[in-house]
């Protein structure tokens, strides 16, 4: 038997090199949208994160305020009662009383971080302790 000899012309070595340069130009079309998918992801993750941070910072600022206005109320009062009821009374306008827990909700944009502080008794120390921390979305419109 005879053997045949393939022989590659030079018409097979170019269509050989137009395949590799496509491959290589659909790679490095991937890469790219890739790359930019993955800074649009980081950006948005950046937006996330520094809203979150400011609203725990926020809520800290609010736990302190509150723990001022509770040194104050304890050092007028002579008894618990007393002490709740002047705490409630002097409470800025977006916290409220419930039996020992103050709650507020520090909001921004479609973020809120619903917060709650439990009271210690009149006279003890800490005057208060997180009780309720946590981050909900506003969720609502995807819905609908």
């Amino acid at each position: 038997m005879k053997q045949r000899k393939i022989a590659l012309g030079p018409g097979a070595a170019s269509l050989i090199l137009i395949v590799v340069v496509l491959s290589m130009c659909v790679l490095c079309m991937l890469t790219f949208i890739s790359a930019r998918n993955d800074e649009s992801l980081s950006s948005r993750s950046a937006v996330m994160i520094e809203t979150v941070y400011g609203l725990n910072a926020r809520s800290e600022g609010s736990f302190a305020q509150l723990d001022t206005l509770l040194a104050q109320c304890a050092s007028q009062a002579a008894s618990h009662d007393e002490y709740l009821s002047l705490v409630e009374k002097n409470l800025p306008e977006f916290m409220y009383l419930e039996n020992d827990l103050v709650y507020w909700t520090e909001t921004e944009g479609d973020r809120n971080l619903e917060c709650a502080v439990q009271l210690s008794q009149w006279g003890s120390m800490p005057r208060a302790a997180w009780a309720q921390h946590y981050l909900t979305v506003g969720a609502e419109d995807l819905w609908n």
